[in-house]
């Protein structure tokens, strides 16, 4: 099926809540990496990563004592530290665990790495994604990884978050980048009367 028809078919470009744990579910039970794919997904959901940050994030930042990621965004966006939530610290540490184990070159600084030990590459997130939304009984949605990203603004905009705090997390530059999730709030006209 072509890019086109995909995007043709696609219903929503966000998961739910209740999806996106369905998705980090599907990690456990469906990954021939559990704990990578646990916290690729909890780490691009929570903080809205794009799947190019997510694959140059170094060891460097992750600050487990502070409790604190630092999110360098791409595309012209403005990054920062982004403060660990809950159970992240516990999958980044799990991670780190089996990372070691695996015993890669002392040059390689990145985050998440494959299975050949090299920096992860973007087709292989693609490919996880893919995979896991399958496992997960959510292939019809045609999920890709820049759905977690959307998702993120999504959770953000139903939970009463400033659009301004949500920009600024999100790092858009634009406001009109980060007003697009308020469409799909479907609470956002409850109170106007």
């Amino acid at each position: 099926m072509g890019i086109q028809s995909k995007i043709q078919r696609r219903q929503r470009e966000y998961l739910t809540p209740d999806e996106v744990e369905k998705l980090l579910t599907a990690c456990k039970t469906s990954s021939r990496n559990p704990v990578r794919d646990y916290a690729i997904l909890l780490l691009m959901y929570r903080h809205g990563l794009r799947v190019s940050e997510l694959c140059q994030l170094k060891l460097s930042d992750v600050n487990l004592e502070l409790g604190e990621l630092y999110v360098n965004r791409l595309k012209g966006s403005d990054g920062g530290p982004h403060p660990l939530y809950n159970g992240e610290s516990a999958a980044i540490r799990a991670w780190l665990k089996e990372r070691k184990a695996m015993n890669p070159s002392a040059d390689c600084e990145t985050l998440f790495i494959s299975e050949r030990r090299r920096p992860l590459s973007r087709f292989s997130v693609f490919v996880m994604v893919e995979k896991l939304a399958a496992a997960a009984g959510l292939d019809a949605l045609d999920i890709h990884p820049h759905s977690l990203r959307h998702s993120c603004g999504y959770s953000l905009v139903n939970k009463g978050t400033d659009i301004r705090v949500i920009q600024s997390y999100l790092g858009h530059r634009s406001i009109s980048s980060t007003v697009r999730y308020t469409k799909l709030n479907h609470k956002q006209f409850a109170k106007l009367f």
